[in-house]
């Protein structure tokens, strides 16, 4: 029998990977968060330095092993091996229903058979999966030919029996959805993140550069960026650090302008002056192009990934099918012979605000709850989410999934 608590809400925690670091998936869990205000934040490694300053006040509950880790908040990509048993000491057994919030390992967490398990996955674990040659590439000829391939075997192995724990996948992306299919044989609805446009504001104004906003890792490609830019003689401002940032300058010509680290406020100035953005790599879903867009800017990107979902070739932007620097040039120039009209692109950007992924999130874990639980527990799910969310919720569920 399903027992819930004496409140008669829905018990309701969150798990998410790492809290030592402020990107996309913390703006979901924020609005998770906001979601499900009394719900409690299990994870891995909490470092408040690191994340945004309204969480300071959550109830955020790190793995106890994390204080045993030295230097946590520096090496904690390292202690790959750990996580696998860290996730799995999490203690759930009194919640009805666990969100995790998982690119890597928080889908793993335990729990019983009278708990729902949805998981809002970003995607199946890069390294060992679709991006698995790339990243083993990128390690010098020891690791990747003798350590790599031994540490993300067992890591495989685990990532695919820890997918078979989650009771219900919701990918941030058709893209992510056909990985889930694939590697994990899970099927799962798609709601895209939360993307946070209200302090985005269009300028009639362009500017005489191009943009480039992204962290500097090999899989970004960026360096097709630069080549292509190095050709093209076109001012390029590229904003953002990573490991790469030394090569890219090296080869860089001095029409090519590097930022560094930018704030959000540089950031939004950045995006509604440039004349587009660059965005040369694949990604699940990609926030960027949406705030480039939410700016009445173009985008100029590589047409696989989450941007063939946020991005209309030809209307909000124009899309490059190879990855190489030639096709790149090709897409600019072919960019500068057209017009773009930056309304559709503010219109579009408008798909992916934050009030549509709450009403999908709401839509959806209703029929999840209905199916493990029941219909009738509908009313504690909605007592369990912030009062001012429900307001105008539909309560006829069922026609809106």
């Amino acid at each position: 029998m399903i027992m819930f608590g004496k409140d008669k809400k829905l018990r309701v925690a969150l798990v998410h990977d790492y809290l030592n670091q402020s990107g996309g998936a913390e703006v979901v869990l924020r609005w998770l968060h906001h979601l499900f205000p009394d719900a409690p934040i299990y994870t891995l490694i909490y470092d408040p330095k690191f994340v945004p300053a309204d969480f300071h006040g959550w109830d955020i509950r790190p793995v106890g092993w994390s204080r045993f880790l030295p230097l946590k908040s520096k090496i904690y990509k390292y202690y790959l091996l750990l996580y696998p048993s860290m996730i799995e000491q999490i203690d759930l057994r009194n919640y009805d229903l666990v969100i995790s919030s998982s690119y890597l390992w928080a889908k793993g967490v335990l729990t019983r058979s009278d708990t729902l398990h949805t998981s809002y996955c970003y995607t199946p674990m890069r390294q060992a999966w679709e991006l698995y040659f790339e990243y083993k590439e990128s390690y010098s000829k020891f690791i990747g030919k003798f350590v790599y391939p031994f540490v993300f075997n067992y890591l495989r192995m685990w990532d695919k029996v820890s997918a078979d724990r989650v009771d219900k996948f919701i990918a941030i992306s058709e893209n992510v959805q056909k990985r889930i299919s694939k590697f994990y044989n899970h099927n799962s609805i798609v709601i895209y993140p939360p993307v946070e446009l209200g302090n985005i504001v269009p300028s009639p104004d362009v500017g005489d550069y191009y943009l480039c906003l992204s962290r500097l890792v090999p899989y970004k490609k960026i360096d097709i960026a630069v080549r292509a830019f190095n050709e093209l003689g076109r001012k390029l401002i590229i904003a953002g650090t990573g490991p790469q940032m030394k090569h890219l300058q090296k080869i860089a010509k001095s029409n090519i302008h590097f930022e560094g680290f930018v704030n959000d406020e540089r950031k939004l100035e950045l995006l509604k002056y440039a004349r587009a953005l660059i965005f040369p790599g694949e990604e699940d879903f990609g926030i960027v192009p949406v705030e480039t867009q939410a700016a009445g800017r173009p985008v100029i990107a590589y047409g696989k990934g989450g941007v063939a979902e946020t991005v209309i070739d030809g209307t909000t932007g124009i899309f490059f099918y190879e990855l190489a620097y030639e096709a790149l040039i090709d897409a600019v120039v072919k960019f500068e012979q057209m017009q773009f009209d930056p309304q559709l692109a503010v219109q579009n950007a408008q798909r992916f605000g934050v009030q549509n992924f709450l009403d999908e999130m709401k839509r959806t874990l209703s029929l999840f709850v209905a199916e493990y639980f029941g219909e009738n527990y509908i009313p504690r799910l909605m007592s369990a989410m912030n009062s001012s969310i429900i307001e105008n919720f539909n309560m006829d569920w069922r026609n809106d999934v």
